[in-house]
């Protein structure tokens, strides 16, 4: 069995390289801005878009014009929030989940409490388990509340209901290593109100990024519903493979993700056991909880989206089953 560690596509490679012989020509920088913003919009259904230097850069601009308290998951969202809003001194208020995943009713309540100016959530909770975000952005819209989604995992949803700017008032996306549009650095953002890209014009002038990640990303974005098409698949027949055992559970098991956690005891020693046995060419593919970025509570993630979908097939995915119930 041999694992990869996710890169960009050969098309992507070829494509950031020709850039690359164009830098100081500021017409063809340009257009290679241009190209990869306008390919953004075709995927999110935003009206504009601009590239960044990563994703937590993406992050930071959208914070960047928040006047109230940001709400954030208490689990299963992204550290880059919490850092941002304390390096802009903006208050924090974390609502609680279900292991990462919101309850339409708590959020209800804690916002009348709490009046946030807005609220930040990942597509998929600790990449595991799918956010209802068309509900999500519906309390958000009676509250005025800017339902800011972290969509690096959900960039291609053929289901339309993550990474879709019908339902979320700013995008915001890595496309650094592995992520689901994955050009080795970089990141966006987009939204459908222009004078939210006014008002933070320098900081966004400040952060973007170079037209050779922009050429990249106009290309490996194209791929971005079959990659993560394959991914959801291979983690869903993953939690179908697992056995739920007095040791070990499968979190989330009905859900649609791109990794899959086990409930363990000792994940530190276990990890460290399938880190020998689990090899990933370029990469790994194990984290340890608790994580906020995944889940608080004793855990192992298997992080399938940082695989080659190539390694996707049922034969391989079937020998890391083995491995990991004959470890743990």
């Amino acid at each position: 069995m041999e694992l990869l560690f996710k890169k960009p596509s050969n098309k992507a490679i070829k494509a950031m390289a020709n850039a690359s012989f164009e830098l100081g020509n500021r017409e063809r920088s340009n257009e290679y801005t241009k190209l990869a913003e306008e390919s953004i919009k075709s995927f999110t259904n935003h009206e504009h878009s601009r590239v960044l230097c990563s994703g937590n850069a993406a992050i930071m601009v959208a914070m960047s014009n928040m006047k109230g308290p940001v709400m954030i998951p208490n689990q299963g969202g992204w550290s880059g929030f919490i850092k941002m809003a304390e390096f802009l001194g903006l208050k924090l208020i974390r609502v609680p989940t279900k292991m990462g995943v919101i309850d339409l009713k708590v959020l209800k309540d804690h916002i009348k409490q709490n009046n946030p100016d807005s609220l930040f959530i990942t597509s998929f909770a600790g990449y595991m388990a799918e956010q209802p975000v068309k509900e999500i952005y519906e309390i958000c819209e009676d509250h005025d509340v800017i339902l800011v989604e972290d969509a690096s995992g959900s960039v291609g949803d053929p289901q339309k209901n993550l990474a879709c700017g019908d339902h979320a008032h700013i995008i915001v996306a890595s496309t650094g290593y592995p992520k689901i549009v994955n050009v080795g650095s970089g990141g966006f953002i987009s939204t459908n109100n222009v004078k939210f890209f006014k008002d933070a014009h320098y900081l966004i002038k400040t952060v973007k990024s170079s037209p050779v990640i922009c050429a990249g990303l106009v290309e490996e974005i194209k791929k971005a519903p079959e990659s993560l098409t394959k991914t959801l698949k291979a983690c869903e027949f993953l939690k179908k493979e697992f056995k739920s055992e007095k040791n070990k559970s499968v979190l989330h098991p009905k859900k649609r993700g791109i990794n899959l956690a086990l409930s363990l005891d000792e994940p530190k020693l276990k990890a460290k056991e399938l880190r020998k046995n689990i090899r990933v060419k370029g990469g790994g593919m194990i984290t340890v909880c608790p994580r906020y970025d995944r889940i608080n509570q004793f855990a192992i993630c298997l992080e399938v989206k940082n695989l080659d979908t190539q390694c996707l097939e049922k034969n391989n995915l079937r020998k890391i089953v083995k491995i990991v119930e004959k470890t743990i």
